[in-house]
């Protein structure tokens, strides 16, 4: 026999497009259970719809937890969406743990309404968020990978990262950026000394995403430069003095 409250709350979780086999593993409840529940219980109000899915479509009630939300997902992230299963997922390295809670709290604030989850894995920690709703905030998800489609935001999309560049860039540095410390060495009256000064890196093949955060630093005021990995550019640095000062004041190391 389970509570009425596990009755109550495995149903609604699978209302949000939650499997019933991720449902099961997180309760400790088999299918069958579940799939009985489905049927034979009244049906649960569905979560109300989102604001983009309202008959005069709006942006995000947080806006900017969703520039940053949007800016992680451009670096590690990606929506599935099939029958009964939708979900966004972050992937975030174990190394910074704030990472981790920043990712989680920054999908509650975006979609309250939604299950949100953390899968261990080797080295790193999947942060999900279940709702058929992430399709409708996240319009780049797609099949394949990010790089080798476009990736244009919408308009409604452009309006928040204009409101808070910040954050959008935050959540590309988190996600596939770092703060690094370089040096150097210099002859100074005959003897050598080693120099060292910060810099922000940040690495992505999309053309289109790199494009989206070199936008967004000139629109604050950092200057940046294109540097090349092999062949291919797929790094954006920014090393001048004043700039750095700017990221660090608004970014700063992952923790």
């Amino acid at each position: 026999m389970y509570a009425l409250e596990t009755r109550k709350r495995a149903p609604k979780l699978v209302s949000q497009g939650r499997s019933l086999n991720s449902v099961s593993r997180e309760m400790g409840i088999s299918r069958h259970a579940i799939r009985t529940w489905l049927t034979r219980i009244q049906p649960i109000p569905r979560s109300p719809a989102c604001v983009r899915c309202t008959p005069i479509p709006r942006a995000p009630h947080d806006a900017a937890a969703y520039s940053y939300l949007f800016g992680l997902y451009l670096g590690d992230g990606h929506v599935m969406s099939k029958p009964r299963q939708h979900h966004l997922t972050i992937t975030c390295a174990d190394a910074w743990p704030g990472l981790i809670d920043e990712a989680e709290a920054a999908m509650r604030r975006v979609l309250p309404s939604a299950s949100v989850s953390r899968s261990q894995k080797q080295g790193c920690t999947d942060v999900k968020s279940f709702s058929v709703h992430w399709k409708c905030l996240v319009p780049q998800h797609g099949p394949g990978k990010k790089h080798d489609r476009r990736i244009h935001p919408e308009t409604w999309q452009r309006a928040i990262m204009d409101a808070h560049p910040w954050e959008f860039i935050r959540g590309l540095v988190h996600s596939d950026g770092c703060r690094i410390i370089n040096w150097t060495t210099r002859v100074v009256a005959g003897k050598r000394k080693r120099y060292e000064y910060p810099r922000y890196f940040f690495t992505n093949k999309s053309a289109d995403i790199r494009r989206l955060y070199s936008e967004t630093l000139d629109r604050v005021g950092v200057e940046w430069k294109a540097t090349r990995r092999g062949s291919e550019t797929y790094n954006i640095s920014v090393a001048k003095r004043a700039s750095v000062s700017l990221m660090d004041q608004h970014i700063g190391p992952k923790y």
